[in-house]
């Protein structure tokens, strides 16, 4: 019997590459977000369209995920060709996206597809940073789930510098997400050696597993307060355009789009170092309670001053986001050790799934209900995720 091979020993320039890779590689996420006031000017498209095209994406994500899982995609075959053919698929539809933009259905059929392949780069890259990091991510986690929020943000930026600076056209944000998109899954192929091949195929997806997210006290707890979490996370970064075109117009939307949304990058890495000494549930629950307060606060800061608005709204980038990488450290300490992929999956389909529902309840609400009593109500998120996150604060 051949010897198992020894775990890589971790290179300072490996965790650096495979952000980076991350930031471009997630870029495609928002594509349509950004540009969706040239869309609805050049077609005529009703307000709510950007709810059912994110929507789309995150359905297409959630397939890609389970269909990866049960074909033990990334077990099968080496990651980092995973994550580089799935990059140059995801930037091939979001091209093709620009070119049939016009038509709804096209499009949304392009947002699947660049969905189901955001499954083979964002988790894929966190099984790559897993095995150079076999001890555990770590604080390594913020830094990774920072790239994937500032890569979703990254888009408004594109649009702002295309219509602020040589006033392209909104197909040129598409062409250069596409270009983003394809340099990093280059970037990792290139920069992030191989590591030592595990024989076999791993697991698959494990279907029992399913249970533990409702028979163990522990998994139940940082599960259902992620749950929570996901039902405000992607409707926020949706509605926040919408919220910014109260006050702003133009290229000082996407500048500002990108700098709440990037904000939550912040709250990752900050948030990571912090979970290090007073542990990733009780980070977790003041991001929580942070992002909760910031919805109900929603009423008074919309017709606040223009420094307590923007503050306001960073404020929300940085809690919103921040507690992203502790409800997977939390998921992935306390789930069955054979069963950690399976468990995180599972979750991440669930919450995906949540967070569709969400995005379509809000953004369609949006266009007949005021902001100032609607937001609000994303705070039944947080205050249930706080509600399942007690088991865990009461043992921190």
């Amino acid at each position: 019997m051949s010897p198992t091979p020894a775990p890589p020993t971790p290179h300072p320039r490996v965790l650096p590459a495979i952000v980076l890779a991350q930031l471009g590689g997630t870029s495609s996420w928002f594509a349509v977000n950004a540009v969706m006031p040239d869309l609805q000017a050049a077609f005529g498209w009703d307000a709510a369209a950007v709810g059912t095209l994110t929507a789309a994406l995150q359905g297409g994500f959630i397939a890609g995920t389970l269909v990866f899982a049960l074909l033990a995609v990334a077990d099968r075959f080496p990651a980092r060709a995973v994550f580089l053919l799935c990059a140059l698929l995801a930037s091939a539809t979001t091209l093709l996206a620009a070119a049939v933009a016009q038509s709804v259905p096209a499009l949304l059929a392009c947002r699947v597809a660049t969905g189901f392949f955001l499954a083979g780069i964002y988790p894929v890259g966190m099984k790559i940073a897993a095995q150079w990091h076999p001890q555990g991510l770590g604080p390594a986690l913020g830094w990774l789930l920072g790239a994937l929020v500032l890569g979703s943000a990254s888009p408004h930026a594109l649009r702002a510098l295309a219509a602020q600076g040589a006033g392209l056209p909104w197909q040129a944000v598409f062409v250069a997400v596409a270009a983003v998109t394809a340099l990093a899954g280059w970037l990792l192929w290139a920069r992030v050696p191989a590591t030592p091949a595990v024989a076999g195929r791993g697991p698959g997806l494990r279907l029992r597993a399913l249970a533990t997210l409702v028979t163990d006290r522990r998994v139940r707890a940082s599960v259902f307060g992620y749950f929570g979490h996901m039902v405000e996370l992607y409707t926020v970064w949706v509605l926040v355009p919408t919220i910014l075109l109260t006050r702003l117009e133009g290229a000082a939307v996407s500048w500002a789009a990108f700098a709440v949304l990037g904000a939550g990058a912040l709250g990752c890495v900050l948030g990571g170092q912090w979970a290090a000494r007073v542990g990733s549930a009780r980070v977790a629950a003041t991001m929580l309670a942070g992002s909760g307060l910031c919805c109900l606060l929603a009423p008074w800061a919309l017709g606040a001053p223009g420094w307590v608005f923007a503050a306001w709204l960073l404020a929300w980038g940085v809690t919103v986001a921040g507690d992203s990488p502790q409800f997977s450290a939390l998921t992935a300490a306390n789930a069955p050790r054979e069963a950690v992929g399976s468990v995180l999956t599972l979750t991440n389909s669930i919450g995906f799934a949540i967070s569709a529902l969400s995005i379509e309840l809000f953004v369609r609400l949006a266009q007949t209900v005021p902001l100032a009593q609607l937001l609000p109500w994303l705070a039944l998120g947080p205050a249930l995720g706080l509600l399942a996150l007690r088991p865990l604060l009461r043992a921190a």
